[in-house]
């Protein structure tokens, strides 16, 4: 689990940063990126019910998370919402890693 610091709560900075923020994807998600409103990196996770039933998405939930906080070194401070799409319920860690890592350290 990430750390409070780094974590996105309120609605209201989920739609600012989906809003107005930058668009990069891949087939299993979409990460929209902004300015930070804090001094260090946060991260906020949309999982829809397209994705699966509860335990896939929060197994899709838990899994973003990891993936995240492996690389919260290397990504530069900035407000991040990962949303998920419907292929990231069918795969696996390593996948979701290697197409979630590299939209994360963009610039």
């Amino acid at each position: 689990m990430l750390a409070k610091a780094n974590r996105i709560v309120r609605g209201d900075d989920f739609r600012r940063i989906v809003r107005t923020g930058r668009r990069a994807g891949c087939e299993l998600a979409v990460v929209h990126r902004t300015e930070p409103e804090a001094a260090v990196a946060r991260f906020g996770f949309i999982v829809s019910k397209k994705v699966g039933n509860a335990v896939i998405r929060n197994r899709v939930k838990r899994r973003l998370s990891e993936i995240v906080r492996a690389e919260l070194g290397d990504i530069e401070t900035s407000d991040i919402v990962i949303r998920a799409l419907p292929a990231a319920g069918t795969a696996d860690f390593a996948t979701l890693s290697a197409g979630i890592a590299p939209l994360l350290v963009r610039r």
